[in-house]
């Protein structure tokens, strides 16, 4: 398989390939204790492996999934060479209060990679607050039980579809991001934990990849259905990921979004011609053009036009200054969107996204954070819905 992590995904991204970086993993981790979210998926199970090369005391992984945490248990044994670390395979969701506050108190993880997430665009756009509950509100319980247990660091896995969003999942990253940076702000001025976001672009080869579905149809001789010819991305290498990820965690500055370097930006028709030159389509490539799906957009952008770029660090990443609202402020916000959430509340959930996040309205004009939000009912200790059928929210949020 092209997607499988042996694949050299240099000779299309024309970069050298790069090592996770064992030296950089042991500065990052050794000698403590992990928490990888999500650490079933293809993002998490690639960082298990790279911290695991750092000497970690234990690591503690949490996936919702069974059969994903199962399988990176089953492949963990050929991970760990020389490592001892204590591995803890828990499985649950990171919308869980108790669970969440049961593992801080028990495991005492002073690290924690946030990699959870539902990530597809489509699919969240017809699951609106499934999107909203596991990756905002569930970011939002995961960075309170944090700080509550005094987690020393923690670094939350964005993506670009977060900047000027167009999504449901775009959304729910970004105000995913404003949590952790609002936090880290607060906790920074009292000198408590240190929280950044690393937000990655598109990473070739992870799961539910483009690069997946091109194989699989130019294995079976199929059109590579494209959904616009002028459609680019930026992308990453896996292991560009896994470092950009570990960089986050020693950096220099806290309560920041940072960016590593991804090159030019790539046609997706590009990317489809590599993958069917490697399965060996000889001549041209038929391609399909579908139309842009609800959520996608033309070209992505890594840092937005309210957001400073502040430093340029080690390995070509950057330091990234972002607007984000008092703690305060954003608790109430949150308070709003879980209570849209919990009441399958369409009206409110657009308005509460539009407090969050005010370039992204829905069919009336949503409020700022600079507005007073009414009192709500606060956080539910239950685990959230994650499995409900969410009626479809096209069109309900759009950028202005």
């Amino acid at each position: 398989m092209l997607t499988a992590p042996s694949v050299d995904w240099s000779d299309f991204l024309g970069r050298g390939p790069i090592d996770a970086g064992a030296e950089l993993a042991e500065s990052a981790v050794s000698g403590r204790s992990v928490l990888i979210t999500g650490g079933g998926g293809s993002i998490g199970a690639g960082l298990a492996e790279a911290v695991l090369a750092g000497s970690p005391r234990s690591l503690i992984l949490l996936d919702l999934s069974e059969g994903a945490l199962y399988e990176i248990c089953r492949r963990i044994p050929a991970m760990q060479c020389s490592s001892s670390a204590e591995i803890v395979p828990i499985t649950g969701s990171v919308g869980d209060v108790r669970l969440l506050h049961h593992l801080l108190k028990r495991h005492r993880p002073e690290i924690i990679f946030h990699a959870a997430a539902y990530k597809h665009v489509p699919l969240m756009e017809q699951n609106p607050f499934s999107a909203i509950a596991n990756n905002s509100i569930g970011t939002h319980r995961l960075v309170a039980a944090a700080v509550d247990a005094g987690v020393d660091r923690l670094v939350f896995v964005s993506t670009d579809k977060a900047v000027s969003p167009a999504s449901v999942m775009g959304v729910s990253k970004r105000i995913a991001e404003l949590v952790v940076l609002s936090h880290s702000v607060d906790q920074e001025q009292g000198g408590g934990g240190r929280m950044n976001v690393v937000r990655l672009c598109n990473v070739l080869g992870s799961s539910g990849s483009v690069a997946a579905v091109f194989q699989e149809q130019a294995e079976q001789g199929l059109p590579l259905a494209v959904t616009h010819a002028e459609a680019k991305r930026y992308f990453l290498a896996p292991a560009e990921a896994r470092r950009a990820i570990l960089r986050a965690a020693v950096s220099p500055k806290w309560g920041r979004v940072l960016t590593p370097e991804c090159g030019e930006e790539f046609r997706i028709v590009d990317l489809a011609r590599f993958i069917a030159t490697r399965c060996g389509v000889v001549g041209d490539v038929a391609m399909e053009f579908t139309g842009l799906r609800p959520g996608d957009k033309l070209h992505e952008e890594l840092w937005s036009s309210d957001e400073t770029v502040e430093a340029v660090i080690a390995d070509g990443m950057r330091v990234i200054k972002s607007p984000t609202p008092g703690v305060g402020e954003l608790s109430l916000a949150m308070q709003r969107l879980e209570a849209a959430v919990e009441n399958f509340d369409h009206a409110e959930l657009k308005t509460a996204i539009a407090e969050l996040v005010p370039g992204c309205r829905g069919r009336s004009e949503g409020r700022s954070l600079s507005t007073k939000v009414g009192e709500t009912a606060g956080p539910s200790a239950a685990p959230l819905r994650h499995s409900a059928q969410d009626d479809n929210l096209v069109d309900s949020v759009v950028v202005e």
